[in-house]
């Protein structure tokens, strides 16, 4: 399987992520949102740090689950319950050091919406991974 991840010299330059990501064969996974969520199915309390926290734990579980590592995303979306664009920056930098950080070196998008789903929910990831 080859994962190409590509940034034009057309476009301008990212703060880790690439533009493009092209996988020649393979299959793929596509991840439900990850939300913050315990194993209970409670809100992670302690506020953005913790979230994301919590949410990069689902998250490498639910990719170790189909045998994939964070270096398989070929595609990811942060969603931040935040219009400040510190607070998303703050989601970002905390994402890219966690245990999934490696994820978002492919094709990202970061988003700062109004609402997540559940009472008291931050942050919530989806991804995409490329499988052997």
């Amino acid at each position: 399987m080859g994962i190409n991840r590509i940034n034009p010299a057309e476009l301008h330059p990212t703060p880790g992520y690439h533009h493009i990501t092209v996988v020649s064969s393979g299959r793929t996974a596509y991840l439900a949102g990850q939300c913050p969520l315990d194993k209970s199915g409670a809100v992670v309390a302690g506020g953005l740090p913790a979230q994301i926290d919590a949410v990069a734990a689902n998250a490498l579980a639910a990719l170790s689950a189909v045998d994939a590592s964070p270096g398989d995303v070929v595609r990811s979306v942060i969603y931040v319950a935040s219009s400040d664009r510190a607070v998303l920056a703050e989601a970002w930098t905390r994402l890219n050091a966690s245990v999934i950080g490696a994820a978002f070196t492919t094709a990202s998008t970061l988003l700062g919406v109004a609402q997540l789903g559940y009472p008291g929910q931050l942050v919530e990831v989806d991804l995409t991974a490329a499988l052997p």
